[in-house]
Parts: structure tokens; sequence; C-alpha cells
């Protein structure tokens, strides 16, 4: 019997190609696919040598193409820290828009079933807490987040109109803070943030006065949410987080101590339309796919602080580590 193909767009990416390993190990043929904007090949050269990966260097967002059979689809492709939509906002747009419009085309023509990446940020600042599938968010259109936001829930919209009006088989994570090695040191989020500033020796940035929270979970539990939801039969959005909430403030110290640092911490002003309370509820994933997390987030710090200090030095050092001027346009 021939192997399952999966296409994983975003497939070079922090969460992406974490995704790449997952399949590859439960005997998937993987079909990776990014433009490489935020991507890096060095999250998946491991798997080059394999038989059962493959990689297209393309972007969604033009004409999508894969030859042969498809199984599943996974869409992860798109920025997801605001350094990275902040300065490409029409390519993130593009990605969720244009983007999986291609990608609900070819998971109709290849008869497969298609998994897309949503995000907390369609909660936008949320009024209620913890954030329920059923709350319908707070979201500001037109701010700076607005590009990443809507993008997302333009994405949502679309997936579940294929879904009711062409049976499309669909499903739709909404993914919250998740971290782990292979994140980009200079992405602009606060776990890399941090603990950048811890290695280089520069004091801590915490916006705002830190009692804004977040809830922070392993790449490896994420996934395994991920790949749960794509082979069960619910087709509404669910959650995948870990509801352990802690505010920025505290993160920061938690920092601090791991690294054994001495430095302190300084405030900036908050950024508009910062979320000041992030933490999913996580019943449905518990019920309908039997899933919560189970790297505490000591461990998992750990094992991500020990991935960021074997960075060469060039790299620790590097404030802006891609140059995004050449695909504006």
């Amino acid at each position: 019997m021939s192997k399952k193909r999966v296409l994983i767009t975003g497939g070079a990416g922090f969460l992406g190609s974490h995704l790449c390993d997952r399949f590859i190990k439960e005997g998937f043929h993987v079909i990776a696919m990014d433009n490489l904007i935020t991507g890096d090949l060095s999250n998946i050269e491991h798997l080059f040598k394999l038989p059962d990966f493959e990689f297209y260097h393309h972007d969604v967002s033009s004409f999508v193409h894969v030859p042969g059979e498809l199984h599943y689809i996974l869409h992860f492709a798109s920025p997801a820290s605001p350094i990275d939509y902040l300065k490409i906002p029409i390519q993130t747009l593009k990605v969720g828009s244009l983007g999986i419009h291609n990608l609900l085309g070819l998971a109709r023509v290849k008869k497969a079933r298609i998994l897309i990446a949503s995000t907390s940020e369609v909660y936008g600042d949320p009024l209620v807490h913890p954030q329920f599938e059923e709350y319908y968010g707070n979201v500001n259109p037109v701010g700076p987040r607005g590009v990443y936001d809507e993008a997302k829930r333009f994405q949502e919209a679309m997936t579940m109109a294929y879904h009711t009006f062409h049976g499309l088989e669909t499903r739709i994570v909404r993914i919250f803070n998740t971290y782990g090695p292979r994140m980009r040191l200079n992405d602009g989020r606060v776990l890399p943030a941090f603990i950048g500033q811890a290695l280089r020796g520069e004091d801590l940035t915490v916006f705002g006065d830190g009692s804004q929270t977040r809830s922070f979970c392993y790449v490896d539990d994420q996934v395994d949410g991920i790949y749960r939801l794509l082979m069960s039969d619910y087709t509404q959005p669910v959650n995948i987080g870990n509801p352990d909430e802690i505010t920025i403030m505290q993160f920061a110290e938690e920092i601090i101590k791991l690294t054994g640092t001495t430095q302190k911490i300084i405030t900036h002003p908050l950024p508009k339309d910062d979320p000041k309370q992030r933490q999913p509820d996580i019943r449905k994933a518990k019920e309908i796919l039997g899933w919560e997390p189970k790297v505490s987030r000591s461990e998992g710090l750990k094992i991500t602080y020990e991935y960021f200090k074997s960075l060469p030095r060039e790299i620790l050092f590097e404030r802006d580590n891609k140059s995004f001027e050449r695909y504006i346009r």
C-alpha cells in the first residue's frame, strides 16, 4: 500500500518544520512548501536525504500545483510575529486570502482533507477570559495588528464556506503562544526576545507594566494537538494551547532566573492593540481530541534555552536577519 501524502505549507518555518518531522515519523510522504520569506531551510535540511520528503520553494499566494495524489493539506504559510507582519503587511493579507483560496481549491480537486492554522489573535484584545471558541473577539481591523488578525479571521470564514458549500473536509486550529527549538531569535515575540536579550547581556524589555498575560505551549504538545485535530471528525475551530497563564513581568523574572543573568527589567509603552490577556479554554480539545499539554513551562524553557545558546554568535547579535525589501510590492 502506498504511503499517504501530505502537503505542509510554511514547511520551513518554526511550526511547519516540526509538523514535517511528526508526519515523517507517522509514516507519511511529506511535501513541504515555503517561499522562505520568514522560513529557513536549516529547519528542514535534516529531512532532505529522506526519500519520503520533498521541498517546493513556492509562494502559495500564486497558483499552487502539486502533482500526484494528496490526502492531507496543512496550511501554515504566514508571517506569525509582529516584526514580520508589520514589515510585510500585504503579503500577510495575501497568504490569508489568496493563499487559502488556492489551497482550498487544491484540496477540492485532490479530495484532500485540509487543516488551516488560525490563531488566538482572532480574539483580538479579548473581553472574556479565558478565551473559548464561541467568543467572537474584539479586533481592530484597521490597527497595526489588523493585517494579521483579519487575515486569520478571513481564512477561517473562507474555510468554513468551502466546508458548507462544497462539502470539503476541513479542520481549523486556533494556536496560542507556542515556543521551542527553531524559533527565530529575533522575530519579535516575547520568549525569544527575552532569551536573546539575556544572552547578549542586555536588560529585558517589558512593554506596558508587565501585567498583561500569556500562556505558553511547548511545540511538541502543539504539534500533537494539531495532529489529533486533523485526524478527528470535528470541523469547528479548536483552541490548542497551554492554559498555564503567567504575566509578562513574571515571565521576564523566570527568564532571568533560568539564564542566571543579572540584567534589570526595563519598561516601554505598550504597543497599540496589544492583547492584555491571553489564556485558552481547552475543554473542547480535552473532550473531543483527548488532548492536553504534557510539557511544563520549566521543562520546555530549559530545552529552548539550550537551543538558543547553541546558535552561532553572529545570529545572536543579528537584530534583523531577513531582508524584506525585495518582497514588498
